[in-house]
């Protein structure tokens, strides 16, 4: 990311990662346009990829077929930290930092699915 070129360009810049900070999870898919559907088939790819594995840019690309941006990877990146998506992926770590995200096997899928909608009042996702 080039660094903003005035303070007006850089105030901006800190008010929209700020806002991406405080956003619920709601709002992080809202403003990625990334439903939960979007979220499984996103899954489904990294399960059928050998290194079973998803970035928070390989998302953006996958969903949006472009280069996510600075802001675009860090909402992608608190979305795939949700509670949400951890019904589909687990954290990949280097030395305690997130690096990745690694599809979990359907049964894993399975079983945090059934959590998750027993503990999550989420109608758009759990179907009775």
């Amino acid at each position: 990311m080039a660094c903003p070129n005035s303070p007006g360009q850089a105030e901006k810049l800190y008010h929209e990662f700020e806002e991406a900070q405080h956003a619920s999870d709601e709002e992080i898919r809202s403003k990625l346009d990334i439903s939960p559907e979007l979220l499984e088939m996103a899954w489904q790819e990294a399960e059928e990829d050998e290194s079973h594995t998803l970035t928070p840019d390989s998302l953006i690309e996958l969903v949006h077929s472009h280069a996510a941006s600075a802001i675009e990877k860090y909402m992608a990146w608190k979305l795939l930290k949700s509670d949400m998506a951890h019904i589909f992926f687990k954290d990949l770590k280097d030395h305690g930092r997130v690096v990745a995200f690694k599809a979990k096997t359907q049964n894993a899928v399975d079983a945090a699915k059934d959590v998750f909608c027993r503990n999550h009042d989420d109608e758009e996702y759990c179907y009775v």
